[in-house]
C-alpha cells in the first residue's frame, strides 16, 4: 500500500502541477492520488496476491 500511495501521490502532484492548480490545488490532487493509489494497491493485494 505504501508503494501505491507513493506512486498515486506523485502522479497526483504531477497532474496538479501540469494543469496549474497552484500549490494548494496541487496538494489536494496529490492527496486524492494517494488515496486512489491505496485503494488500487489494496485491490491488487486482495485479488491477486492473497
Amino acid at each position: 500500500m505504501f508503494i501505491g500511495m507513493t506512486i498515486g501521490g506523485y502522479v497526483g502532484w504531477w497532474a496538479g502541477d501540469y494543469f496549474g492548480f497552484g500549490l494548494m490545488g496541487t496538494f489536494l490532487v496529490s492527496l486524492l492520488g494517494s488515496a486512489v493509489g491505496i485503494v488500487v494497491a489494496w485491490k491488487v493485494q486482495t485479488d491477486y496476491l492473497s
